[in-house]
């Protein structure tokens, strides 16, 4: 997408934005605000545990000065509940993590005005850009198919079932190898 500036933050760096970043994301779930879990204030603490967790950064795409999407995310830690809700069978090992292993996108979001214009790919591409780790996870709503086959047009790879708290919808938990 022309016109759109990309910067990258870390954790103390979303200090400052992170007003903008609630009403981007209160302007994206705006039918949904009335649901606890997706309530602004149950955003910002899901984006609050994320920061305090090693390999957290951020990117946010820009129009002028404005916000129009960001996605962040951390790295998972050998004491991390990510996989908790897990309810589909895979492989031994598969949901170990040292560390090292596993970044997850944790939220990558893009306001009305500028979907479908390749701005979505350039945030992720720029968030995972020189990432350590030898993949990314993410997870999709169930009831988002469209969602999902974007990811999977990108590369990614369902990897099962998941409800993340119980008041969470279920979603797809999803898989990128990065490339050796």
């Amino acid at each position: 997408m022309d016109g759109l500036r990309l910067e990258r933050r870390d954790a103390a760096g979303l200090g400052d934005i992170r007003p903008q970043l609630l009403d981007v994301y209160a302007e994206i779930y705006a039918d949904r605000l009335g649901e606890d879990f997706h309530s602004v204030a149950r955003f910002d603490e899901r984006l609050g545990w994320n920061t305090e967790v090693p390999g957290f950064a951020a990117v946010v795409g820009y129009l002028d000065d404005t916000p129009v999407g960001y996605a962040y995310g951390c790295t998972l830690q050998p004491t991390t509940r990510w996989w908790n809700g897990l309810r589909t069978a895979v492989s031994e090992g598969a949901t170990e993590e040292t560390g090292s292993r596993t970044f997850t996108l944790s939220e990558l979001m893009v306001v009305g005005k500028v979907r479908g214009t390749g701005a979505a790919r350039q945030i992720h591409d720029a968030l995972l850009r020189g990432r350590h780790e030898e993949r990314v996870t993410l997870l999709v709503e169930r009831d988002h198919p469209k969602v999902r086959a974007l990811y999977e047009e990108w590369g990614y790879e369902w990897f099962g079932e998941v409800r993340p708290f119980p008041d969470a919808p279920v979603y797809d938990a999803m898989m990128l190898r990065f490339e050796a």
